[in-house]
């Protein structure tokens, strides 16, 4: 019997609008779970400490928070992101920077730009700044400042003039004349034993094109290529391109550091710092920034799953997996596709699998930043 014309057309017409539902649901997904991951790190993290200032708590114990000049620098950079798309407000991110501008860091008597890098409740249960400087945090608000100044143009000269101030603190500050790259923090002078030492995670060539672009001072540019150079270094050391979390750069030497010389066992590893790595090269174009990450996502693609630390030379140091080594190669294979290891994409999808962690502010953070940039790619 042969059917009418209209059930042919009526068939075709359900197919397209299942086929266009099908489509829509997968192009919506990953802007649901950026949005998720968002709001639950949000919800988990941020702490208002009054009307006008606002901060990421860093400890379990949301009675006893902590907060960290790093964990400050990351919520600025995720505000920023999330204002990009319409869910955070330019309030939200003034909070932080008030938070931030009211906890600066003091050297030789005079107040700087760059955060002190701890507040907590002491034992008598007053809140106290532990002053000192964390490079790394610095940089992490510098670059927020620079996003900020885009998303919210209306505040830009604010943000910018912060920014420069930032710069030039710690050019001033956190910065080794020697060997022309930046130390750990302002702590670190030329009478400390930590003078050359190299925190691999603080190599940040975007972050340092920023700061160029916005201060005009080349020496971003010599801090840029000497920092890249030292990393070329230590990732030619071992087949696996891996590199440690600390290493002694000086004149003549660029080696990974002995365990326990900084914070832990696993100082000259690839560890809790070092993680980051591939998210701070994932965006460079420099082809020394490139030929780092490649090297080591490559190593990583050649796994069967991927833990929480290495050894320089690949061996695992724990058998579980993290978000916190996960998220950040998740990001570099999002912006770095069909280099060789495209299989990342996949297997690293895992951290968005289930909710965000309210219990771990570094795995939680890490795989929002994650979400928010390496889902776009």
């Amino acid at each position: 019997m042969k059917r009418p014309g209209y059930i042919w057309l009526l068939a075709t017409i359900v197919a397209f609008m299942y086929i266009t539902t099908l489509v829509l649901v997968r192009a919506k997904n990953p802007e649901h779970i950026q949005r998720q991951a968002y709001e639950r790190w949000q919800s988990g993290y941020l702490v208002a400490k009054n009307n006008q200032q606002a901060f990421v708590n860093t400890s379990n114990n949301k009675t006893r928070p902590i907060v960290l000049s790093e964990a400050q620098g990351y919520g600025l950079q995720l505000i920023a992101k999330a204002g990009e798309k319409g869910w955070a407000r330019q309030a939200d991110f003034g909070k932080l920077l008030n938070y931030y501008l009211a906890h600066r860091d003091y050297v030789n008597g005079r107040q700087t730009y760059l955060m002190a890098w701890r507040q907590k409740y002491n034992k008598h249960g007053r809140w106290v700044t532990d002053y000192n400087s964390a490079t790394d945090g610095d940089l992490y608000i510098a670059s927020a400042l620079h996003h900020a100044a885009v998303v919210w143009p209306n505040r830009s000269a604010y943000y910018q003039k912060i920014e420069r101030n930032i710069a030039a603190d710690i050019l001033r500050y956190e910065y080794n004349p020697t060997t022309q790259t930046l130390t750990v923090g302002d702590w670190v002078t030329k009478e400390s034993k930590y003078y050359y030492l190299l925190r691999t995670s603080d190599v940040m060539p975007d972050v340092f094109d920023d700061l160029y672009e916005i201060s005009h001072d080349i020496q971003w540019q010599i801090v840029k290529d000497n920092m890249l150079d030292r990393l070329v270094i230590l990732s030619s050391q071992h087949r696996t391109g891996l590199v440690p979390d600390f290493a002694w750069v000086d004149e003549k030497t660029t080696s990974a550091v002995k365990a326990r010389t900084v914070a832990s066992i696993h100082d000259g590893d690839y560890g809790a710092n070092a993680c980051r790595v591939p998210m701070m090269l994932a965006q460079s174009d420099d082809p020394r920034a490139q030929k780092v990450l490649n090297k080591m996502m490559r190593f990583f693609s050649d796994q069967y799953y991927i833990t929480a630390g290495y050894s320089l030379e690949g061996r695992r140091l724990v058998k579980y997996q993290s978000n916190s080594f996960s998220a950040p190669i998740f990001y570099a294979v999002s912006c770095n596709r069909n280099k060789g290891y495209d299989n990342l994409f996949v297997s690293q999808k895992y951290i968005f699998s289930k909710p965000l962690t309210e219990k771990n502010y570094y795995d939680a953070t890490l795989t929002t930043l994650a979400a928010l940039e390496g889902m776009n790619n």
